[in-house]
């Protein structure tokens, strides 16, 4: 019985030990996603400030990057 017992013991560290580890790093991936959340909100921010403060130029852009795309995509 003392043998079942401290295998038992041992099971239940190591389940207590995983979780522990697992909480862990759900805690850490939900503040990566904070992070990147709010670094794609910034980013979105400064492209609008930079459509608005320069429209043509961004046209232009938009324009350039639309040809490019399309004979990337013809395969011409």
């Amino acid at each position: 019985m003392e043998t079942i017992d401290k295998a038992a013991n041992s099971a239940n560290e190591a389940v207590d030990k995983a979780a522990s580890a697992t909480n862990q790093a759900a805690e850490a991936l939900g503040e990566k996603s904070e992070q990147l959340k709010n670094a794609e909100q910034q980013l979105m921010e400064d492209c609008r400030a930079y459509v608005h403060d320069n429209p043509i130029t961004s046209v232009g852009i938009a324009v350039a990057a639309g040809f490019l795309l399309s004979r990337v995509v013809s395969g011409r």
